[in-house]
C-alpha cells in the first residue's frame, strides 16, 4: 500500500489543478459579488499548489475548502458596499446578493436601483422594485425580521 501511496500523490495534483481552473472559471461565469476576494482565494490556491512546503493533504484540504465557501454562496444571502459605474458616474451602493440567482444594488437614498442581467453582463437600472430591495437590505443587515421580497430574477432556461 504504501507504493499507492506515490501513485496517489501523482494523480491528485491533475485532479486539484483541474478543480482550481474550473473554480476559476465558475466564478467568472456567476455574478460578480466578492470579485477580488474570490479571485483572490483561487490566486492563493495556485500558488499554495507551487509551493513544495505544504502537504499534499493540506493542498487538498485547501481546495475543498475554497469549494465549500463558493458552496455556500448558492444558499445564502448577504449585503456589501461595492463602488459602480452607472450611465458613466461611479458611487458607492448597498449591493444585495440572494443566492446565486440574484445580485441587487441601491444607493443610500434609495433613489437608484436596479439588479446585475447575467445574460447581458451588465449593470441595469431596475426602480420597479426599489422597496423591496430596501426591505431586502434591511432584512440582510438584520434590521427586520426575514420576510418574503418580490424582486426580479432571471427565468430558469431548459437545460
Amino acid at each position: 500500500s504504501m507504493d499507492q501511496v506515490d501513485v496517489i500523490n501523482r494523480q491528485i495534483f491533475p485532479l486539484m489543478e483541474r478543480m482550481i481552473d474550473g473554480l476559476r472559471q465558475s466564478i467568472s461565469l456567476d455574478i460578480p459579488f466578492l470579485m477580488d476576494e474570490r479571485t483572490q482565494r483561487v490566486n492563493d490556491l495556485e500558488q499554495i499548489m507551487e509551493r513544495s512546503d505544504v502537504s499534499v493533504a493540506e493542498k487538498f484540504r485547501k481546495v475543498m475548502e475554497a469549494y465549500q465557501i463558493e458552496n455556500e454562496f448558492g444558499w445564502t444571502g448577504d449585503y456589501y458596499t461595492q463602488s459602480l459605474t452607472i450611465e458613466g458616474v461611479t458611487r458607492s451602493f448597498n449591493m444585495l446578493r440572494i443566492g446565486r440567482i440574484g445580485l441587487y444594488f441601491q444607493s443610500d437614498d434609495a433613489k437608484v436601483t436596479g439588479r446585475w442581467d447575467n445574460a447581458a453582463r451588465e449593470w441595469v437600472l431596475d426602480n420597479s422594485s426599489r422597496n423591496e430591495i430596501r426591505k431586502g437590505l434591511r432584512m440582510a443587515r438584520q434590521l427586520i425580521a426575514p420576510e418574503l421580497i418580490s424582486v426580479p430574477v432571471p427565468a430558469a432556461e431548459a437545460s
